[in-house]
C-alpha cells in the first residue's frame, strides 16, 4: 500500500482518522480562503459596496454547485465501498464515469450561470446598488466552474483511498496564485470584483491541472485513462443513489439560507457585507467539522464494503468524539474573538459590529451540527443517503422557511433572524441521529443473519 493511502479496514482508527482529516480540513479552508481573499481585497481596497457585491454571491453560488458537489461525495462513496469489496474492474469504471461527469455538468452550471446571473441575483433581492458588480462577479466565477468540479470529483476518488495530502498541495500551490493575483488585479491595475473573480478562475486552472496530473500517473485500478474516459451507467446510477440525495441536501441548506439571504437584502448593504464577513469563519468551523464527517463516510464505506458493521461502530464513536472537541474548542475562540475577526476584512464599525453579532449567535452553536454532519456522513456510508436529505429538508428547510415567513415577518430584527441557525440544527439533531440509531441497528440484524444461513 502506498504511504499516501490508509489502511482503514484494519488497526487503530483514531489515528488514522486524524491522518485523513487534518489534511483534509486545510484542504478545504485553503478552498475558503478563494472567497476569503477575495472578500479581504476588495472590502480594504475597493469600498462596502464591492464587499456586498462578492458577498451577495456566496449563497448563490453554493446553491448552484452543491448539487453536483453531492455527486462528489457519492463518488467518494462508490469508490470507498469498491475498494472494500476488492471490485477493481468497477472501481475503474467509477473513476472514469465521476469524471466525464463533473466536466458536463460545469459546462452546464457554467451556461446557466453566464446567461441567466443578473435574472438570478435579482430573485433574491440584491440590492440595486451592488447588482451590477454582484453580476459580473457571478458570470466570471461561474465560467470556471467546470474546472473547480475536476478537482473536487478527483479529490473525492483520491480521498476514497485515504489520500488526502494530494489535494491538499494542489489547493496550497492555487492558493497562493489566487493571492499574488488578487493583489495585483486590484491594486497594481486598478480593478474591481472582475479582478478577484478571474484570479480565483485562473488558480483553479492550476487545482485541477495537478489533481488531472496525478490520477493519470497514479497505479492500479485508479489510474485516468482518457482513452477509457465514459459514462457506465451503472456506476452513474449507484453514485447517484447516494450523490443526489446527498446534493438535494446540501442544496436544501443552502436554499433555506437562500430565503434568509432575501432578508437580509431587504435589511440593507451593511448587513450583507456584515454576512459575506462571518460566513468565511462559518465556512472554515464547517470545513473542520466537515472534515471529520468526510472521514467517517470513507472509513465506513470501505468497512461497509468489507461488510464489518461493528469496525464501523467504532469509526462513528471516534470521529464523533474528536469533531466534538475540535469544533468545540474552534468556536468558543471565534465567538470569544468575534470583533477582532470581523476588523480583518473591514474598518467600517457598523460592518464589524453586525458582523461580530452574527459571528456569536451562529458559530457559538456550530457544535452542534457535528452531530447532523458526522451521522449523515456516517449513514451516506453505509450507502443509506436519503435518510439524512429527508430529515434535513423538515428540520432546516421547511423549518426556516415557516420561521421566516412567520415569526420574523412580525419581528424583523437582525438577532431575530440569526436565532433561526441554532434552532433549526436542534430539531434536525431530533431526526438525523434517530434515523441513524435505526439504520444501524437494521444493518447489524441483516448482517448477523446473513453471517448465520453461511
Amino acid at each position: 500500500m502506498a504511504k499516501r493511502e490508509i489502511n482503514m479496514l484494519e488497526g487503530s482508527i483514531w489515528d488514522k482518522v486524524l491522518k485523513f482529516a487534518i489534511p483534509l480540513a486545510m484542504t478545504s479552508i485553503l478552498q475558503q480562503l478563494f472567497n476569503a481573499t477575495d472578500v479581504a481585497v476588495v472590502g480594504q481596497y475597493v469600498g462596502k459596496h464591492a464587499l456586498a457585491a462578492v458577498g451577495a454571491n456566496g449563497i448563490v453560488i453554493n446553491l448552484m454547485l452543491n448539487l453536483i458537489i453531492g455527486f462528489s461525495i457519492g463518488t467518494n462513496v462508490v469508490c470507498a465501498t469498491l475498494i472494500g469489496r476488492r471490485e477493481h474492474e468497477r472501481l475503474h469504471k467509477a473513476v472514469h464515469t465521476a469524471l466525464v461527469f463533473a466536466v458536463c455538468s460545469g459546462l452546464v452550471l457554467a451556461v446557466i450561470g453566464v446567461g441567466f446571473g443578473r435574472d438570478i441575483l435579482m430573485f433574491i433581492d440584491t440590492p440595486p446598488e451592488i447588482l451590477d458588480s454582484a453580476e459580473l462577479y457571478l458570470q466570471i466565477l461561474m465560467g470556471g466552474v467546470p474546472l473547480m468540479l475536476i478537482y473536487n470529483f478527483g479529490s473525492a476518488i483520491l480521498r476514497s483511498k485515504g489520500d488526502t495530502r494530494r489535494p491538499l498541495y494542489a489547493m496550497m500551490m492555487s492558493g497562493v496564485i489566487n493571492v499574488l493575483l488578487n493583489l495585483f488585479f486590484v491594486i497594481e491595475l486598478g480593478m474591481g470584483v472582475e479582478g478577484v473573480a478571474i484570479a480565483t478562475v485562473m488558480a483553479s486552472v492550476c487545482s485541477a491541472s495537478l489533481i488531472v496530473y496525478w490520477l493519470t500517473h497514479d497505479e492500479g485500478p485508479m489510474q485516468l485513462r482518457f482513452k477509457d474516459l465514459g459514462i457506465d451507467k451503472n456506476v452513474l446510477k449507484y453514485t447517484a443513489q447516494i450523490g443526489l440525495p446527498a446534493g438535494l441536501q446540501g442544496m436544501m441548506f443552502s436554499l433555506s439560507n437562500v430565503i434568509i439571504q432575501v432578508a437580509l437584502n431587504n435589511l440593507g448593504a451593511e448587513y450583507v457585507a456584515a454576512t459575506a464577513i462571518s460566513l468565511n469563519y462559518e465556512f472554515a468551523a464547517f470545513f473542520i467539522l466537515s472534515s471529520f464527517a468526510q472521514a467517517a463516510t470513507t472509513f465506513v464505506g470501505q468497512n461497509y464494503g468489507a461488510r464489518n458493521i461493528q469496525r464501523c461502530k467504532k469509526v462513528m464513536h471516534w470521529c464523533l468524539g474528536m469533531n466534538f472537541l475540535v469544533t468545540g474548542a474552534i468556536s468558543l475562540g471565534m465567538s470569544v474573538f468575534a470583533p477582532q475577526l470581523a476588523a480583518v476584512f473591514t474598518s467600517d464599525p457598523q460592518v464589524i459590529e453586525l458582523a461580530a453579532i452574527r459571528i456569536r449567535y451562529i458559530i457559538t452553536f456550530e457544535v452542534l451540527t457535528v452531530l447532523i454532519e458526522t451521522c449523515s456522513a456516517g449513514m451516506r456510508g453505509l450507502n443509506h443517503s436519503l435518510y439524512p436529505a429527508v430529515a434535513c429538508f423538515v428540520g432546516v428547510c421547511v423549518f426556516r422557511v415557516i420561521y421566516v415567513y412567520t415569526y420574523f415577518a412580525s419581528f424583523p430584527t437582525y438577532e431575530n433572524l440569526m436565532v433561526i441557525y441554532p434552532v433549526s440544527w436542534v430539531v434536525t439533531i431530533f431526526l438525523i441521529v434517530g434515523a441513524y440509531v435505526k439504520i444501524v441497528k437494521k444493518l447489524e440484524q441483516r448482517f448477523a443473519a446473513n453471517k448465520l444461513a453461511m
